[in-house]
Parts: C-alpha cells; sequence; structure tokens
C-alpha cells in the first residue's frame, strides 16, 4: 500500500512540475501569440485613422533616426515642438497610434487604456495623460517579459535616443532625456508637466514587477496632419523647465503591471477549463489501455491536452497577482 501510494504521489508531482513548465513557457512565448494577433488587428483599425502616406513617411523619420543613433551626443535642452490640439480621449482598447524605437526594434500600435486587458494587446497609454504630441505628458506603459513583451529593452534606451509615436494627428519625434527606476507606487513620473513629454514604463527587474522602469523623453519635432496629409517637420529649441504640475481628476493609485483580482465568473471560467483539461487527458490514458499501439492515442491526444490547457492558461494568466 505504501509503494502504491508513493507511485501515485510521484505521478502527481511529476505532473505538476510538468504543468509548472508548461505555464512558464506560455507566459513567456504563449501570450505573444495572442498580443500578435490583437497588434495585427489594432494596425487595420488604425490604418483606416491615417492619412495616406502617413506610414511610409514616419517609417522614414524612423530609420533616419536609427541611423543617427551615436552618430550625434545627446542634447542637454529639450524642445518645444509644435503641439497638437487636444482631442476628446478615446474609447478604451481602441489604437491611438504607433510607437517606434529604433535602437531597441520597436514598432507596436498603442491601445488606450493600462488594464489588464488592454496592455495584453500592446503598449497601453495612461488614461488622464495628454495623448502623444499634445502638451503636457503623454504616458504609456509596456509589458517587459510577457504578451510580446515590447519594452524587454527599454533600458538600452538612454539619453539622446528617439522615439517616434504616430497618431491620427502627426509624427511625432521624442528625444530620450533620463532614465530611471522607481517604486509601483511613484505616479508622480505621470504627472503633468508644463511642455511636452513623453514617459515610458515597464516592470523592473525582468521577470518581476516590483520596481517600474521608467524613461523620459522630449518632443523635439513634429510632422502634423492637415486636411491634405502631412505637413512639414517643425523644430525649434528652448531650454528646459522640469516642472512638474499635480494632476487632475482621480489620481491613480499606482502604476501598471499590477493585475487585479478576477471576478467569481472568471474564476468558475477558470475551474471550468481546469477540469476539462484533466477530462480530456483522463479520456486519453483510458483510450490507450485499451489499445495495442498506445502511441497511436498519445500523440494525438497530448495535442489535444496542450490545446485545452492553452485556453486554461489563457483565462489563468490574467487573473494572477501580478504581470510582467
Amino acid at each position: 500500500m505504501i509503494r502504491r501510494v508513493l507511485n501515485i504521489s510521484g505521478k502527481v508531482l511529476l505532473a505538476l512540475g510538468v504543468l509548472v513548465l508548461l505555464f512558464a513557457a506560455y507566459q513567456l512565448w504563449g501570450t505573444g501569440l495572442a498580443e500578435s494577433h490583437s497588434q495585427a488587428t489594432l494596425r487595420t483599425q488604425l490604418d483606416k485613422q491615417l492619412p495616406a502616406g502617413a506610414t511610409a513617411r514616419s517609417q522614414r523619420i524612423a530609420d533616419h533616426a536609427g541611423q543617427q543613433h551615436g552618430k550625434v551626443p545627446p542634447k542637454t535642452t529639450t524642445a518645444t515642438a509644435t503641439v497638437a490640439p487636444t482631442t476628446p480621449t478615446p474609447a478604451i482598447g481602441q489604437p491611438i497610434g504607433t510607437i517606434q524605437i529604433p535602437n531597441i526594434g520597436v514598432d507596436q500600435v498603442v491601445v488606450q487604456g493600462v488594464g489588464t486587458s488592454d496592455l495584453q494587446k500592446g503598449p497601453g497609454h495612461y488614461p488622464g495623460t495628454p495623448l502623444p504630441g499634445q502638451m503636457g505628458n503623454a504616458s504609456v506603459a509596456g509589458h517587459r517579459t510577457t504578451y510580446g513583451h515590447p519594452f524587454f529593452d527599454l533600458n538600452e534606451v538612454t539619453p539622446g535616443q528617439k522615439i517616434v509615436i504616430t497618431t491620427a494627428q502627426g509624427i511625432f519625434t521624442y528625444t530620450a532625456t533620463a532614465q530611471t527606476v522607481v517604486s509601483p507606487t511613484d505616479v508622480a513620473v505621470i504627472d503633468a508637466t508644463t511642455t511636452p513629454q513623453l514617459t515610458l514604463t515597464t516592470c523592473n527587474p525582468r521577470y518581476s514587477a516590483s520596481q517600474r522602469l521608467v524613461v523620459k523623453a522630449a518632443l523635439t519635432s513634429s510632422v502634423l496632419f492637415g486636411p491634405g496629409g502631412p505637413s512639414a517637420t517643425t523644430t525649434t529649441t528652448a531650454p528646459a523647465t522640469g516642472n512638474q504640475l499635480a494632476g487632475t481628476g482621480t489620481a491613480p493609485t499606482g502604476l501598471a503591471g499590477e493585475q487585479a483580482t478576477g471576478s467569481v465568473g472568471r474564476w468558475v471560467e477558470v475551474v471550468l477549463l481546469g477540469l476539462a483539461t484533466v477530462a480530456v487527458g483522463v479520456l486519453v490514458w483510458l483510450v490507450a489501455r485499451r489499445v495495442r499501439h498506445r502511441w497511436a492515442v498519445y500523440v494525438p491526444g497530448a495535442v489535444a491536452v496542450l490545446v485545452v490547457l492553452f485556453f486554461f492558461f489563457t483565462v489563468l494568466s490574467p487573473l494572477l497577482p501580478a504581470s510582467y
């Protein structure tokens, strides 16, 4: 009896170990599949909002910014380029533009919102901050190791490097001015400013949500879109002020990166999918015991289990206490 109990316990622990490894693989690579699909959908939506030639123009600007990296020293002053007028805030989950960071290979669609479901689609714009290109501190958060990890190498964005954001209002080039690490509750980094700036935030260190890596940048040039499409680039320079203003409206309690507990309905869905995974696995095992060539059952059965397990992980992942 003892030997049988130990044998069963060993198999259960082995299965749990495999499950943990599969979940880790899903977090690192599987989440990227969902994010890639969301990005394709968002880009299709955004293309309908941009004027003809906007995407090609922004790509040329980003390519030029990448070629110039390292050839000129970082500027010690910020710039006040022509800013875009204030517009109504897009609905949560809708695309607001693209962000390109040439030196780390980022080219992603930015979605409105920094909630769990928003950041699973790509970098998210903090509600309550101005849109990129407008006056003030436009702020964007992004995952570092999961869901496509758009900000995986954000630590390599140092002062002097360029960030190009394209929205329905124009193409806006920001120059990085500073990089810092703060606590998840330090919302002062997204406070309002008296100059057009950009703040990027992500979890730090990699594979942890204990801190936030923050990159600050100043708007240095802009290409505003008019009725006829892109206009000429305007760039003017001015000394930096760096003044922080208190935010208005409801203040956030923390920077993006923490995930809230899901509703009872979501947990019920997790339990049902978990039971479905176990049921499929047991069914495959029972059928395999009754046939001579078990591999003919185990191979397709393993595929079926992995498919159900993928959906189980998809529902479970957003309910975990932190997202990286």
